[in-house]
């Protein structure tokens, strides 16, 4: 949690010892006038400010949970560059202003004392409020780039609680500290760290489509760095860094460090100004008030009031529940009740009226693209559903199970921007893409043919050092073939299936196939021993090949395997369980990074009619993970996994969960939607 914790920990304690010092050279000037008796004013302002930054933080984080996706990477986006600029500015301001401060405040406070109590708490309340609402800014900024860690939170309440102590410990003399010093060393690396905040923010438009660039990668190094390790954490958690970075990043980043650092390295040293000879403090006004009001009035209304306008804002921001619009859903009555919403995301109540279960969609109708969708509506219940809508025209489209498509009349709506539809895809768009891949997996099947033949003459002649090469040739063909594992039915487990579960394990007589051949050519069988299970491997490839044109390959298989394949990869090959002592896993891997490559090209025209960002994301992992694996190939043979060293395996693994990450998507981008 160390990388989280230290850029919060660093201005919990830099902001905390300045509102701390402010606090102190307030409380000290009082004590010196003789004038105790108004400290709780100077405390009350001190609360209020306090009360305003913790409320700030809480409208900011209450507002940003209240809009779409989309929304929120601009809104955080935005407040990263806001808190860029204050950190900037405070930094600069700090170092100009180190030596005097303590007599700027001094100037202020004996003003103040010959005035009335509220300019006293205003006094105060105006000396700490900047440094809290500054604290409170940054740390939801750094929050937010640290996901769901509790280290920001952790290391600002660790630097303010040091802080304390140490304004404490200058108040009372026990300690010395050269500000000029500590400000100067703290501005230098903030300005680092505010750096990457900069780079995250431009990330964070980037990807809520304000700025462009989005794929326009200037460094990529996630091939070679591991994004989990511990170094690559701490320097993502500590500077905002990260393996993959655009354009803009990168020349924000240096643009900003190279610029504001040099400025700040040359900044001029400003003297404090000398206090004039024979100026004297005023006496305090000893005035007594015609009534007094309760000394507890001030400091909870201070308090009170910041929190209740930050519950106000939060209330009037969030959307609220009791507004979702009620809609029918049957043959009859479809989009009953359905008015137009407001541009954002909105929630609806979808009821079915009819007699039968219905999927329900809110689309486009002229583009049928699909905002939100049910599937399976029982009659007679009641399910919501959510979708961001805005500037568009829109329309129900109800689906009862055996009857056809019914839509609604369409409204329109005005303003908003954010939402992302789906086009809907149809069966019969599929049949290009599925016919496409049949081929390739016929004429695969076909060179396996062969190749199993081969494999079992080599060891029929007991020619066991070319069986070992063949059978992994053998071996990658099959397991190009993944998008078909489904439709080989029986044969998978007969031709590639494992031992786990048998009550023999590798020595069951129902131990066949690839791994079973592996088995025996890896632990010094004779060829008589491998002589049947070679033969058999050979006739469940024959057979597979003559049943596979009569077996039925379902459309949606093809969007759904693009994801299962490397699933597969990352839960078996990666991890050696299916290694039967050829080391031989990083070759299957590669095999069905093939045969994912495939199944991609096969789907292109669909994906990049649905979405212009995931084809180029894929195919740059692809390469990634290709790089990697030819990295683990020499000559003939292969690395096995276990050999790899912690740091190549750890990025095997990251390449393979960042592919299949990024391959999510596209089972429900290429659903098949009655929709359509």
């Amino acid at each position: 949690m160390w990388d989280d914790t230290f850029p919060s920990f660093l201005i919990g304690l830099r902001e905390g010892l300045e509102g701390g010092l402010i606090v102190s050279i307030l409380v000290a000037t009082l004590a010196k006038a003789d004038a105790r008796s108004r400290l709780p004013q100077v405390w009350t302002g001190v609360l209020a400010a306090i009360a305003l930054a913790m409320s700030f933080g809480a409208v900011l984080t209450f507002t940003a949970a209240s809009l779409s996706a989309t929304a929120q990477e601009t809104f955080g986006g935005t407040l990263s560059l806001i808190a860029v600029a204050f950190v900037t500015a405070m930094v600069f301001w700090m170092r100009r202003s180190a030596r005097s401060l303590s007599g700027e405040i001094k100037e202020k406070v004996t003003g103040a004392l010959s005035m009335g109590a509220g300019v006293l708490i205003l006094t105060s309340f105006l000396a700490v409020g900047r440094e809290g609402l500054e604290t409170a800014l940054f740390l939801w900024t750094t929050a937010q780039a640290a996901g769901g860690s509790a280290g920001p939170l952790t290391g600002a309440a660790v630097g303010l609680v040091l802080s304390a102590v140490l304004c404490w410990g200058l108040y009372r003399r026990v300690l010395k500290i050269n500000l000029t010093k500590f400000f100067t060393a703290t501005g230098a690396v903030l300005i680092v760290i505010a750096a990457g905040v900069l780079g995250y923010g431009l990330r964070d438009l980037q990807e809520g489509g304000v700025l462009p660039g989005k794929a326009a990668y200037a460094v990529d190094l996630s091939g070679s760095v591991d994004a989990g390790s511990w170094y690559s954490t701490l320097v993502q958690g500590v500077f905002n860094l990260t393996p993959t970075m655009t354009w803009l990043q990168v020349v924000g980043y240096v643009g900003y460090l190279t610029v504001v650092m040099t400025l700040f390295v040359r900044g001029v040293r400003v003297t404090a100004p000398k206090t004039a000879p024979g100026e004297t403090t005023p006496a305090p006004d000893t005035r007594t008030p015609a009534r007094r009001r309760p000394a507890w009035a001030v400091p909870v209304a201070v308090v009170t009031v910041p929190a209740l306008l930050a519950g106000l804002a939060v209330a009037l921001g969030r959307p609220k529940p009791a507004t979702a619009q009620p809609v029918a859903v049957s043959a009859k009555e479809c989009g009953k009740g359905f008015t137009a919403p407001k541009p954002g995301r909105q929630t609806f109540q979808m009821h079915n009226t009819g007699d039968k279960t219905s999927e329900v969609y809110l689309v486009d109708p002229a583009t049928n693209a699909v905002y939100g969708e049910i599937e399976g509506l029982a009659p007679g219940t009641t399910r919501a559903l959510v979708a961001t809508v805005d500037g568009g025209t829109y329309a129900w489209r109800c689906v009862p199970t055996g009857g056809g498509a019914v839509t609604s009349k369409s409204v329109r709506v005005s303003g908003g921007r954010g939402s992302k539809a789906v086009i809907p895809l149809s069966e019969h768009e599929l049949a290009g893409p599925l016919a496409q891949y049949r081929a390739y997996v016929d004429k695969g099947l076909t060179t396996l043919v062969a190749q199993t033949r081969t494999l079992a003459d080599d060891i029929r002649h007991d020619h066991l050092g070319r069986a070992r090469a063949d059978w992994l040739t053998a071996h990658r063909t099959y397991t190009s073939l993944g998008a078909a594992y489904g439709t080989f039915e029986n044969y998978d487990q007969k031709i590639d299936g494992r031992a786990d579960g048998l009550p023999g394990g590798v020595h069951d007589k129902d131990f066949t196939g690839f791994l079973r051949v592996e088995y025996g050519l890896w632990h010094g069988e004779s060829a008589a021993s491998l002589t049947a299970p070679g033969r058999q491997l050979a006739a469940d490839a024959a057979g597979l090949r003559n049943a596979f044109p009569h077996q039925d390959f379902a459309p949606s298989d093809l969007p759904l395997r693009s994801h299962e394949i490397l699933e597969n990869t990352l839960q078996f090959e990666l991890t050696g369980d299916t290694d039967e002592g050829s080391g031989t896993g990083l070759a299957t891997a590669d095999a069905n990074l093939a045969g994912t490559r495939e199944l991609i090209t096969v789907l292109k025209p669909l994906l990049a009619a649905r979405s212009t960002e995931l084809l180029p994301t894929v195919e740059a992992d692809m390469a990634r993970l290709q790089k990697l694996l030819d990295a683990a190939h020499h000559g003939s043979s292969w690395t096995p996994v276990g050999q790899l060293d912690e740091a190549a395996r750890a990025r095997v693994d990251g390449a393979t969960g960042r592919l299949l990450e990024d391959l999510a998507p596209v089972p429900d981008l290429l659903e098949i939607r009655k929709s359509a």
